[in-house]
C-alpha cells in the first residue's frame, strides 16, 4: 500500500516506523464499503516517529504539501490544530497528485492496537476495529460518524 515499484521495492513505511492506516482505507480493509483517495496513517506522537514517517514518504517520492518539517509539526501541533484547523500533515506524489498520504496529527498510536491485513501488495497494519471506531467517533465529522456506525454494524 505504501511502497513503490522501484529498485528499492522492498522499502515501505513499515521499514522505518510503526504505523497504522486509520482513515477510509482502514474502514474498507475492515470490511465496510467506503471510497476514498488519500491514505491516512497514524504514528506514535513523538518527534522520532514523525521524522521517520517523513523520511519514509520522501524516500517513496512523496512531498509535503506544507513548507514544514517534522520538527515544526511536532513543536507547533497545538497551534496548527487550534488556529489553523490542521488535523493531518499531507504528502503527495508530484508525478500523480491524486496519490496522497496524510499523517494524522490529532491521534496518537501509542497504546493502540493494530490489525494486520494481507493485501495483494503485502501486509498492511490498520488500527484495530475498536480503536478505529474510537478515533472516528472522537473526530465528530459526519463522514467519520458514518464510518464508525458502519464498522459497528459489521459482524
Amino acid at each position: 500500500m505504501l511502497a513503490r515499484s522501484r529498485p528499492r521495492s522492498s522499502f515501505s513505511i513499515s521499514t522505518v516506523t510503526r504505523y497504522a492506516v486509520g482513515g477510509g482505507h482502514a474502514v474498507a480493509l475492515h470490511g465496510a464499503v467506503r471510497g476514498t483517495v488519500d491514505i491516512n496513517i497514524v504514528v506514535a506522537w513523538s518527534l522520532d516517529s514523525l521524522q521517520r514517517a517523513e523520511k519514509a514518504l520522501v524516500v517513496l517520492d512523496f512531498v509535503s504539501r506544507l513548507p514544514v518539517a517534522a520538527g515544526e509539526i511536532y513543536r507547533f501541533r497545538d497551534e496548527y490544530v487550534a488556529n489553523r484547523n490542521l488535523v493531518a500533515w499531507n504528502f503527495y506524489n508530484p508525478l500523480n497528485p491524486a496519490e496522497q498520504v496524510d499523517i494524522v496529527i490529532t491521534y496518537d498510536l501509542t497504546g493502540k492496537r493494530r490489525h494486520r491485513v494481507v493485501t495483494a501488495d503485502g501486509p498492511v497494519h490498520t488500527l484495530s476495529r475498536e480503536d478505529l471506531i474510537s478515533m472516528k467517533r472522537a473526530s465528530g465529522r459526519p463522514q467519520d460518524l458514518e464510518d464508525a456506525g458502519a464498522l459497528e454494524r459489521l459482524p
